[in-house]
Order: structure tokens, then sequence, then C-alpha cells
């Protein structure tokens, strides 16, 4: 059953952020931060994050670090997605900046250094994307060869690939970077350490988010660690709120929850989805940029906030202009204390 968010709104052309902000002459941490609380929200600059946090505070940031996931051919680019287990890849094919849907098992795309080859529909009902046989086993060394950042028609132009990566990066394996974390500098974290906000990692791979509209979330690889594990259990019993940097965060740590809302070391595949039907348990908030209308990332941010929140939230993005998707602004969510 296909669950669709409540949030509704339109997006002008006019707010998709098609350059990041150093283009536009601002630091990564200057982008505009919008802080909803339930029917409270508040508009500032994201270095003063924590003027909205307290010490005690523990921020889940996740550490994969982005891809240069998509391969051009002479007519086709190829996104790679997502590494399998048995070595194969989810990739989807694009056609001048479309979806390719018109595949069949058995096709070939020449690549640089040999041909991809399509072996099955990775969802039975769509042909959107399919599991391949990589032109080489070592896809993560060819794609630092040939690969360059999946980019959308939206941004204007191509940025070279440290553009698409957070300050937290170190496992590279995410086909998009998990772009909630985009506005933090090194100063501003440190700046938040020395407040006495707690930070923690956790993993998770993000996939291709060219199908959010409707869609829920692809299964994704993710890693919580014992210490990580630990210390959101300790922060709870403790009074202090537990925030995480980017859906992809929140996916991942609540993947790890048990009933009761505690957390244990958890790693392998999550294809948990969160939405107001099935609200999160363990987070308290959440730091994201703007997503796309109708995008599943919405059921998300209505599973933490509620959905009157969320309304009230991208109602004033739009009414102050705040600029869409992995280049644009940010939102800090918190739940009504």
């Amino acid at each position: 059953m296909t669950v669709h968010p409540h949030t509704r709104f339109e997006l002008p052309d006019a707010l998709n952020a098609g350059e990041p902000p150093e283009a536009r002459g601002l630091s990564r941490d200057h982008v505009k931060l919008l802080v909803a609380e339930g029917s409270t929200v508040a508009h500032t600059r994201f270095d003063r994050i924590g003027e909205y946090l307290r010490p005690g505070d523990l921020l889940l940031v996740n550490t994969s670090g982005t891809l240069p996931a998509a391969v051009d051919s002479a007519s086709i680019t190829v996104h790679f997605s997502t590494a399998l287990d048995d070595g194969t890849w989810v990739v989807e094919l694009r056609d001048g900046g479309a979806p390719k849907l018109n595949g069949t098992a058995g096709d070939q795309v020449e690549l640089p250094e040999g041909v991809l080859t399509l072996l099955a529909p990775y969802h039975p009902e769509n042909n959107r994307l399919w599991i391949a046989r990589p032109p080489v086993p070592d896809v993560l060394g060819y794609l630092q060869r040939h690969g360059r950042p999946i980019t959308y028609n939206y941004v204007g132009k191509r940025w070279p690939l440290a553009a698409y990566q957070t300050v937290f990066a170190r496992e590279p394996g995410s086909a998009e970077m998990p772009s909630a974390a985009r506005p933090f500098s090194f100063e501003l974290v440190s700046h938040l350490a020395s407040q006495g906000v707690l930070i923690a990692p956790i993993l998770l791979h993000c996939g291709v988010s060219s199908l959010e509209s409707h869609e829920p979330p692809q299964p994704e690889r993710y890693d919580v660690p014992a210490h990580t594990a630990r210390l959101v259990n300790w922060v709870k019993a403790n009074g202090g709120r537990v925030i995480a940097v980017g859906t992809t965060a929140v996916r991942a740590i609540e993947s790890a929850a048990g009933d009761d809302g505690s957390v244990s070391p958890a790693h392998g595949w999550t294809d948990l989805v969160l939405s107001p039907c099935h609200p999160v348990r363990v987070v308290d908030g959440l730091v994201t940029g703007m997503h796309a209308p109708e995008a599943s990332h919405l059921l998300l941010l209505e599973s933490v906030v509620g959905d009157d929140t969320v309304q009230r939230a991208y109602d004033a993005a739009l009414s102050e202009q705040y600029l869409w998707h992995e280049f644009g602004d940010s939102c800090l969510l918190l739940r009504d204390s």
C-alpha cells in the first residue's frame, strides 16, 4: 500500500538550489536555518544552530562518503546506486537526464573498460532500477577512474566531488550525498563540542534519490556501532535529546531500536519505512534539507515531529524563499517539548 505524506506544497523552480552555497559567496555553514518546534518557527543561520541545542544533546552523523556514481557512455548515463552482497549492483539508466524505462534483461551498455549487463529488474513492477553485472569487479576503484557525482537538471553545471562530501565522510559508499550534514563546518563542529553537544557516528549508504515521488526508500546498508548504541541509551536515560543529522541517520538508528526504544548494535540491510503510521522510537528531532513535493522523506519527517509541524515549517520556508535540495538551506525540526 502506497502512503502519501500529508504535507502539501508547490515548489517554484526559482527555489531549486542549482549551485553550492560557496558559489553564491557563502560558506557552508552560512546557509539559512529554519527551526520548528511545535507551533514555533524561527529563522536563523546554520552556524547558530548551537543556540537551539543543549549541553548533553546528541547529534547522530552519517559517516558515509559520496561516490562519483555516474558513468557516461556515448548515449546513456549509468547511476551506480547500491552494491549488493554477490558483487552485482543496483543501477539506474538515464537518457538525456530522464530515467530510461525500456530496458530488458540481457541488455548491455558499453562503458569504459567493458560492458554493464542488465540481469533483472530490481523491482518486478517497474523497470527504473536494475540488478546489473558491472564492467569490472572493483566498482569503487572503477568509479574513481571514470565516474562523476550524480546531478539532476536543476543543477546548472558539474561540480567536483569535494562539493558533495560532508565533513563527517569517512567510508565511501553513497550514490548521493547524505546532504543534511553538508552545512556543518569543522569550526562549527568544534564550537558545538565545546558547548557540550555530543556527536556520534552512524553509517547508512544512500542509494539514488531520483525515485522519491510517491515511492518508498529502497533497502540500504547501515551500521550502528556498539559505542553509538551505548551513547544513545545513556543520553536518553539522562534527559538529553537524540537529534539525527539527516533522514539517513534517522533510518539507521531506528532500525537498531527495540520496541521499548532502547538501541542495540546492528548492521546489515534495512528496509524500514517510517511514517506517521510507523513513528520513530528514538530520535527527538532531526537536521534536514528541504525535500521535494511528495517525497517519501516527508513521511519520515512527519513520523518525528507530526504533520502540522512539517506543514508549518514548509509553509514558512516557501514564504522566506528558502532554497531546496542538496545545495540548499536547512531545517532543525524538534519534537514539541
